[in-house]
């Protein structure tokens, strides 16, 4: 989710030629998974990561050429080589990964800038390729549900868009009775992470949190605690009384909420005005006692308490460190499948020392 992010700051705060290259398929074991990203700058500057370091020098070898032709490609790294320690087994991947480089043109940033805005309001998009049969791009859209989508596609589109678009995962195959191949990829909002309480200890958290790619919103009724001094990270700040902000802020299941005011009536207030909201994630800090005092009984199973993985942390940046591993862990076990469907057409309504590579398309 960082790595989207990520990636599209770069793109759209910069000029110059640019190279946006994409993991589309990993064969074994790999550092990144499907759907990583890493741009490539005609400055040299490189923003992402697709490997442990392995790739990116060839890619960045590779980038003059494909400014120059000015078409997609995708290039074949074989990691199992055994007769070569700096390429092989020797970087601890054991897999082979197929990276397709894409200049960025005017077009296709246009796109992406206007992905970027639907992103920012809160909504995810299918990102669909079609890749020729020696893999190069030769459709691309952008799918935001309810029959609405944007981008350049020539010919039918996929017929199950709207099952496509409840896939989680990037994925890669081929069509039926066809050479051509397509490639689809969710991006989903940032994630959001409310904090109650504005406190020294929320401290960590939040800057971890916004680190990891968190959209991170901080309620507090303290003027003198909940500010951008205290937290520059934060891309909210809420004030008043922690109840109300509770009941009325507009939560979501994707959401995550951690209770950390650190006062017994204000943590009771909160966890009863969201106790009728379905959320990936609520943590409460503190004892189990003190948070079935809370709840007058029985703590809900769906609250972890006490807040975070019991890593046996101690101190403000451990507790951090604990409570947003339980945060991850949740939005992890809650993906979808990857299978992709079937592929056929129907019409929608459009909206406006380096290693070197074992082959290439």
């Amino acid at each position: 989710m960082g790595n989207l992010y990520e990636v599209l700051d770069a793109l759209l705060d910069t000029n110059g030629q640019k190279l946006l290259t994409t993991i589309i398929k990993v064969e074994g074991s790999a550092y990144r998974k499907e759907g990583t990203m890493m741009l490539l700058k005609d400055n040299g500057e490189r923003v992402g990561l697709l490997s442990g370091g392995c790739l990116e020098a060839d890619l960045a070898e590779r980038a003059p050429l494909v400014w120059e032709e000015g078409c997609s490609r995708t290039v074949v790294y074989d990691m199992s080589a055994e007769d070569d320690l700096s390429w092989g087994q020797g970087n601890g991947c054991n897999g082979t990964v197929h990276v397709l480089l894409e200049p960025v043109q005017t077009g296709f940033m246009e796109h992406l800038e206007l992905a970027r805005r639907m992103l920012d309001q809160g909504m995810p998009l299918l990102h669909i390729k079609k890749l020729s049969e020696r893999r190069s791009v030769t459709d691309y859209l952008f799918y935001a549900g309810q029959a609405l989508w944007f981008g350049r596609w020539s010919g039918e589109l996929p017929q199950d868009l709207d099952r496509l678009f409840t896939t989680r995962r990037a994925g890669l195959r081929q069509l039926q009775h066809s050479s051509d191949w397509i490639y689809t990829q969710i991006f989903t909002p940032k994630p959001r992470l409310l904090i109650f309480g504005a406190g020294p200890d929320a401290k960590p958290l939040v800057r971890f949190a916004a680190e990891a790619g968190y959209r991170v919103v901080v309620a507090d009724w303290r003027p003198s605690l909940c500010n951008r001094t205290h937290f520059p990270e934060a891309q909210e700040l809420l004030l008043g009384l922690p109840a109300t902000i509770a009941s009325d802020f507009p939560l979501t299941k994707r959401d995550s909420v951690v209770v950390m005011t650190h006062h017994f009536q204000k943590d009771q207030q909160i966890v009863h005005a969201l106790l009728s909201n379905k959320l990936q994630y609520v943590g409460i800090l503190g004892s189990r006692a003190r948070t079935e005092r809370l709840y007058g009984g029985r703590v809900p199973d769906w609250v972890q308490s006490p807040a975070g993985l019991p890593i046996g942390a101690e101190g403000p940046e451990e507790i951090a460190v604990s409570i947003l591993a339980g945060v991850i862990q949740a939005a992890r076990l809650g993906g979808d499948g990857n299978d992709l469907g079937d592929i056929s057409g129907s019409r929608r309504k459009q909206a406006n020392g380096a290693p070197q590579a074992q082959y290439a398309y």
